[in-house]
C-alpha cells in the first residue's frame, strides 16, 4: 500500500536529512529576529496540523508562539540560611510550555479559541510552537458539522481551563486506568472531595 504526502512529510520530521537540517537552521535565524508571537499564513508542519484538525477554509487562523524553556528562575539569595534552603532548585511551573503557549496566544488573540497546537523548533534557550485558531463566529465555522462544536460557550477559553490536547496532558488526563484515580475530575477537585468525606459529621439532635 502506498504512502500518502502526509506520510512522507512526517518521515521527514522524524529523521530529517541534511538539507532538511540546513533548512531548520535557516528557519532558526529566522524565528528569533520575529515577535513573541507572529502570525502565519499557512503551517510549517502540514501533517500535523491537519492531524490536530487544522483545515485550509476560511474561520482557521495560525500563529507561531515563542516561548522560554526551563522551570521557574529564582534570584539565589546570600544570606541568612544554608545552601539547600535556599529555594532555588528544583523549582518547575505546574504546567507545559506548550500550554503556556497556548494561554499566551489565546490572551492576544481573545476573539478566537485555540484548537490545538504542535511543536515546530528549538534551540537552546527558546521553544516554538504553532496554534491553530478557530473563528467561532465565522459563518463559515458556524455552517461547518464537524468543527462547529466549538461554538459552543461549553468551549469557550479552553486554553485557559486546559482542556485543549496539551492542556490534558499536563493535567495528566492522558493517563488510564491503574495509578490514574486521583487525576479525575482535576487533581484539585479531587482534594477536594476527599477533605470533604473526611469531615466528620456534628451529631444529630435528638
Amino acid at each position: 500500500m502506498s504512502k500518502s504526502l502526509y506520510n512522507y512529510v512526517r518521515d521527514q520530521w522524524k529523521s530529517p536529512s541534511g538539507d532538511v537540517k540546513n533548512l531548520h537552521k535557516t528557519r532558526l535565524v529566522q524565528y528569533r529576529k520575529e515577535d513573541a508571537t507572529t502570525k502565519i499564513e499557512r503551517p510549517t508542519r502540514i501533517d500535523r496540523a491537519r492531524a490536530l484538525g487544522y483545515r485550509a477554509k476560511q474561520g482557521y487562523v495560525l500563529a507561531r508562539t515563542r516561548i522560554r524553556r526551563g522551570g521557574m528562575r529564582k534570584h539565589a539569595i546570600t544570606s541568612g540560611r544554608r545552601a539547600k534552603r535556599t529555594g532555588i532548585a528544583k523549582i518547575t511551573v505546574g504546567k507545559n510550555l506548550q500550554l503556556i503557549a497556548e494561554e499566551r496566544t489565546s490572551k492576544k488573540y481573545s476573539n478566537l479559541e485555540i484548537l490545538n497546537s504542535y511543536w515546530v523548533a528549538e534551540d537552546g534557550r527558546y521553544k516554538w510552537y504553532e496554534i491553530i485558531m478557530v473563528d467561532p463566529n465565522h459563518p463559515v465555522i458556524m455552517a461547518d458539522t464537524k468543527i462547529n462544536w466549538i461554538c459552543s460557550r461549553a468551549h469557550k477559553g479552553r486554553a485557559h481551563r486546559a482542556i485543549t490536547s496539551a492542556g490534558k496532558k499536563s493535567r495528566g488526563l492522558l493517563n488510564k486506568g491503574k495509578g490514574a484515580e486521583k487525576l479525575r475530575p482535576s487533581r484539585r477537585k479531587h482534594m477536594a472531595r476527599t477533605k470533604k468525606s473526611k469531615t466528620p459529621h456534628p451529631p444529630r439532635k435528638t
